[in-house]
């Protein structure tokens, strides 16, 4: 895989190692087993796979240089470069500044832009919308353009499908910037409609089904539906994509309750073949990322492990960190932060509760601490593909320091690297 260059502070002396030398040894990754740090009175399973993805590091190699690249320019981004709080405030500390925020809210007036500035595409994507709007100023949309190439994928095959007169339904969070520009390219090629989750699918069917008005569907499913969609004839033949960071499973219960609608609604039966349901419901196959997958896969594996608590780190506005902290949470005892600054103490943390969305203090979250004879705390650790090393490494660090007799981190890597 492509090495690229990234600032070396978000890298990390442990971290970063760990997941090279996991990496050697597991060339397949069919490896999904936790790596073990074990501190003595405290213990770390770390995800096998976490932190930044390939389209992360893309992006934030193409911001930097962007940076190096512009000096004495104005550099803009259209909005956060990813969903990562320390990544997008040094990107501000260098002079960057934001057009838009995160739902598309306009920050920085199109008409303040010039031909001479320099503006950076998110590694999100934008809508062909914004792309034509940035042309019209007469701005290179093409140089620092960090969209992820997974999403990208997507857009081809909505656009693939599309093409031959399916109705896309793209499974997403509306407002969220990857969603709304697959949604703009989706719609080009043909009718699209955007389901946040299965409940909100299941009010689709009804218009699958006819048990719902169409003319309901209009306020139903305000903003998330293209000009002239017509339920009673977009809804006859459909595709599935997704937003390339949901859970992979909520997509595939998704994809295949809407082929058992199809398959019903036409009378095929539940054995029908493939070449009986391709009319009416297109094979997309999974659009998640590998990256989405992986982090997934190995948040699996590490919850089969007995522990106490986990810590997952990453922007609170993360799509695929909130999905991984959800599978925390169906567990064990969840704390969602940003960095090690949000552990107040040895026994306060400030975290993010992702179903009030509000930050929230949590007394004695760990437990055992001075009871030397008890059995080690151990910690589930994992993070966000838009996390780097480094946060991750402050976090592990920060923690091992409020167990009495823990061993070194030196003693600890050795242990690690000396395994078979």
């Amino acid at each position: 895989m492509k090495s690229f260059d990234i600032p070396d502070y978000y890298r990390s002396n442990i971290i970063t190692p760990l997941k090279e030398f996991r990496r050697k040894r597991d060339k397949l990754k069919r490896d999904f087993t936790p790596t073990l740090l074990d501190f003595g009175p405290v213990r770390f399973l770390i995800a096998r796979h976490f932190g930044f993805c390939y389209g992360v590091e893309n992006a934030v190699e193409i911001a930097y240089k962007a940076i190096g690249e512009n000096a004495g320019k104005r550099i803009f981004l259209l909005s956060e470069m990813i969903h990562n709080p320390d990544v997008n405030a040094d990107l501000q500390d260098r002079g960057v500044r934001f057009i838009m925020d995160t739902k598309g809210g306009q920050l920085i007036p199109w008409s303040e832009l010039t031909p001479d500035d320099v503006v950076i595409i998110p590694a999100f994507g934008t809508t062909l919308e914004t792309q034509n709007q940035l042309a019209s100023i007469g701005l290179d949309v093409e140089k620092y353009d960090t969209t992820c190439p997974f999403v990208e994928k997507v857009w081809n095959k909505a656009g693939q499908i599309g093409q031959k007169n399916y109705t896309i339904i793209v499974h997403g969070k509306p407002n969220h910037e990857e969603t709304r520009a697959t949604f703009s390219h989706s719609k080009e090629s043909g009718p699209t409609v955007v389901v946040k989750d299965m409940e909100q699918t299941k009010r689709l069917v009804r218009y699958i089904t006819g048990e719902s008005p169409a003319e309901q569907f209009y306020t139903e499913f305000a903003g998330q539906y293209s000009n002239g969609f017509d339920p009673t004839r977009d809804l006859q033949r459909i595709g599935v994509v997704n937003q390339t960071t949901m859970l992979a499973s909520d997509t595939q219960g998704i994809a295949d309750y809407l082929k058992q609608v199809m398959s019903q609604k036409h009378n095929l039966g539940e054995t029908a073949s493939a070449d009986q349901i391709d009319p009416y419901f297109a094979n997309t196959r999974d659009t998640l990322c590998y990256a989405t997958n992986d982090n997934q896969d190995a948040t699996y594996a590490l919850l089969t492990y007995p522990a106490d608590l986990s810590i997952v780190a990453g922007g609170y506005n993360s799509s695929n960190t909130s999905h991984i902290v959800e599978l925390c949470e169906e567990k064990l005892p969840t704390y969602f932060i940003e960095s090690e600054q949000k552990i107040l103490s040895n026994n306060l943390i400030r975290h993010y509760n992702s179903h009030t969305r509000q930050e929230v203090v949590t007394e004695n979250f760990l437990p055992r601490l001075n009871e030397a004879a008890s059995e080690p705390v151990t910690i589930l650790l994992t993070c966000g593909a838009s996390c780097p090393d480094a946060t991750v490494e402050g976090i592990l660090l920060k923690l091992a320091s409020f167990f009495p007799g823990a061993r070194s981190i030196d003693d600890v890597m050795a242990s690690v690297m000396q395994s078979s």
